[in-house]
């Protein structure tokens, strides 16, 4: 369905546009689009049969939790990011369906992203507790281990017997790209700004949406 891929980057294009630009009130039209139109494909695709249905439910999440980020009310902002979990959830129960077979690969993977992510966070923590904010030290906490989880269980799927090579090529890539997005949102948030992070953080977040639908789709497709 290369109409809904063009759809997708197209409207990335736009909203990317529109933050170099600052135009902010375009997000409210290229938000909603992207995702209803990642939705609309996963749904002509696979008709949210099987795992699929978690992947059409995470997309849902994200489309909520964008919308109420949008509001300037700080109690939206917060119940938004909760949403965000959820969604993340999603995409976890989704890869996980059915539950893969651990190897040796999965083990050595799952060790060295680890590692990485730790340095990471424990960067963000750093901070988090430096600036006192330290009622945020478990939320971080929890929110960055299930994206790691989902992470992780993306990239499982390279090596997954039951998945396409280009399949799994494309869902790893997109978590990546997805989990990038949420290391700069957090780095922005807790560490310290980054030129041009906004515009950085939403290209890696749309992008990874629509590298990993792709994934879904061709692996899922009709």
């Amino acid at each position: 369905m290369t109409i809904f891929l063009i759809a997708a980057f197209a409207f990335t294009a736009l909203e990317t546009a529109a933050l170099w630009k600052k135009i902010p009130h375009v997000e409210y039209i290229t938000k909603p689009a992207i995702h209803l139109t990642l939705l609309l494909w996963l749904w002509v695709s696979t008709r949210l049969n099987g795992a699929a249905l978690w992947f059409g439910l995470g997309i849902l999440l994200l489309l909520a939790a964008e919308l109420l980020l949008m509001q300037a009310q700080e109690r939206l902002a917060q119940t938004g990011l909760s949403i965000f979990l959820l969604a993340h959830l999603a995409y976890l129960i989704g890869f996980n369906i059915p539950i893969p077979k651990i190897s040796g690969w999965e083990i050595f993977l799952a060790v060295m992203v680890g590692l990485g992510s730790a340095r990471i966070m424990r960067r963000i923590l750093n901070s988090v507790a430096a600036r006192k904010q330290n009622q945020m030290r478990m939320p971080v906490i929890l929110y960055s281990a299930v994206i790691l989880f989902m992470l992780l269980s993306a990239m499982m799927k390279i090596t997954d017997p039951n998945w396409g090579i280009n399949a799994g090529a494309l869902v790893s890539l997109g978590a990546f790209l997805f989990y990038v997005s949420d290391i700069i949102l957090a780095w922005q948030k807790f560490v310290a700004p980054m030129q041009h992070g906004r515009i950085y953080q939403i290209g890696t977040y749309h992008l990874g949406q629509i590298t990993l639908i792709a994934g879904i789709v061709t692996q899922l497709g009709n």
